[in-house]
C-alpha cells in the first residue's frame, strides 16, 4: 500500500466535502490576506483530516451554509497541507494557540469568535453549529 496515495485520497476528500458544502479553500498566505482583510463577516473553517473534523466540524459547516444569517464569505485553509496559508488565517485568531479543526469568525478583519477543537472533539454536530449560530446572531447581519 502507498501511504501517500491512501493520505492524499483522504485528504482531497476532505477539500472535496467543504468547498462542496460552498467554502471557498485558500491555499495561499496571500489569499488569506485578501480576504480576511475584507469589510464585513469571514468564517475560516481550519480543516483537517482527523475523525472530529470530518464527523463533526465538516458536517457543521456545512449545515451553516442553510442558516439565515450568515457571515458574508465562508472559506477554509487546510492545517497540515496548506501550511503557509494555514499559518496566516492563524495569524488573524490573536490569542488562541493553533487547534485543528477549528472555526474563526472575523468582522473587517478582526476576531470576534473563535470555536476551538476543545469545543467541537467529543461534542455533537449540534452543538457546534448552536456556537456557530449565536456567533452568527451576534456579529452578521441578514
Amino acid at each position: 500500500m502507498n501511504f501517500d496515495f491512501y493520505v492524499n485520497d483522504i485528504v482531497q476528500a476532505s477539500r472535496d466535502e467543504i468547498e462542496e458544502a460552498g467554502y471557498q479553500s485558500l491555499r495561499t498566505p496571500e489569499e488569506v490576506d485578501e480576504v480576511l482583510n475584507k469589510e464585513g463577516t469571514t468564517l475560516v473553517m481550519v480543516n483537517s483530516v482527523c475523525g472530529c473534523a470530518g464527523g463533526i466540524a465538516r458536517p457543521a459547516a456545512a449545515y451553516m451554509t442553510n442558516y439565515d444569517t450568515k457571515p458574508d464569505r465562508l472559506v477554509t485553509v487546510f492545517a497540515g497541507q496548506d501550511k503557509e496559508a494555514t499559518e496566516q488565517a492563524r495569524s488573524y485568531f490573536t490569542g488562541f494557540p493553533p487547534s485543528s479543526p477549528s472555526f474563526g469568525l472575523l468582522k473587517d478583519g478582526e476576531l470576534v469568535r473563535m470555536v476551538e477543537r476543545h469545543e467541537i472533539e467529543g461534542h455533537e454536530p449540534i452543538q457546534v453549529v448552536q456556537q456557530l449560530e449565536e456567533a452568527f446572531d451576534q456579529y452578521c447581519t441578514k
